[in-house]
């Protein structure tokens, strides 16, 4: 794990988000007027998804805009969770608007409808130049964001579902097959339910406070028992305040003859640079000056 993290969303992000919104919504417009003339439920799945974009990245922008207010006294944290709430509306939507493909591609299946396979290709052609030019756009500017990941997860899915799109339209181009439209349908879905499952389960974890990913809690547990003149460490809690914030607090007893400020300041220097923790709350007492305390988590020097 490396010392650096992205507490805060930068001006980057902002920039990155604020082009690839104005780069999908063009294209949605594009989309829905082409889905609706070709008759095609693909360009349509697709323009939904296009859509869902938008919100997408209209919402990490309020969050990134929210996350960057300060704390007060009632929000402490300020508002980075935000951004966390954000990345979770966006997988529920993600997770509706796969339900309504679905069913709209299995009724096509039974009565497929008029295709213009034609225009159909030419959108699906210029939906790989916009996806691909999104982007490239947000890789650069990915960063610790999570709603910039989740971004660039929808453009991704988005790039897929051209790529299908103008297979579908050489299928009906070549063989007058209308069910191709539908099918390709279901595979977008497929794609936009696929890319929501990480979404929901990355935000989840974060709302659930969980050990931020690549950090083990034994392993951290030991490595603060194991340091020098540390007795016991007990009440260890690791979570994640926001994409690339991991927090730590714990209760740490050091021998009766240690400096407690000493051996917190190593405690805190091993932290940021063995596990990349930076932000930590550490109550250092003398080994039998805190009887009495609830222990959980508790790590003694032989578990080290």
């Amino acid at each position: 794990m490396g010392l650096a993290h992205s507490h805060e969303a930068g001006p980057g992000h902002r920039r990155a988000l604020a082009l690839a919104l104005a780069i999908t919504a063009s294209f949605t417009v594009v989309e829905v007027v082409g889905g609706v003339l070709t008759g095609s439920l693909a360009v349509l799945a697709d323009a939904v998804h296009m859509l869902s974009d938008n919100v997408s990245i209209a919402l990490a922008l309020v969050a990134v805009w929210l996350a960057a207010k300060p704390a007060t006294p009632e929000r402490t944290f300020g508002y980075k969770r935000a951004e966390v709430l954000a990345a979770l509306a966006n997988g529920v939507t993600l997770v509706a608007l796969s339900i309504w493909i679905f069913v709209e591609a299995i009724r096509r299946l039974e009565s497929p409808e008029d295709v213009l396979g034609g225009w159909m290709l030419v959108i699906a052609l210029v939906g790989l130049g916009v996806n691909l030019a999104a982007g490239a756009i947000l890789y650069r500017a990915r960063g610790n964001s999570l709603n910039v990941e989740a971004a660039l997860r929808h453009v991704f899915a988005d790039l897929l579902g051209s790529i299908g799109i103008a297979v579908a339209a050489v299928v009906i181009l070549a063989t007058g097959w209308l069910q191709a439209d539908a099918l390709v349908s279901i595979l977008i879905g497929l794609l936009i339910l696929a890319s929501s499952w990480s979404i929901l389960r990355d935000a989840t974890t974060i709302l659930l406070e969980a050990a931020p990913k690549g950090i083990e809690t034994r392993a951290v547990g030991g490595r603060l028992a194991g340091a020098p003149g540390v007795v016991e460490v007990h009440d260890l809690h690791i979570w994640t305040i926001t994409s690339g914030f991991p927090a730590l607090s714990a209760h740490v007893l050091v021998g009766r003859g240690e400096d407690c400020h000493q051996r917190r300041r190593e405690l805190e220097r091993l932290l940021a640079e063995e596990f990349g923790i930076a932000h930590t709350t550490l109550q250092v007492d003398h080994a039998g000056d805190a009887g009495g305390l609830v222990e959980l988590g508790r790590f003694g020097r032989m578990e080290s």
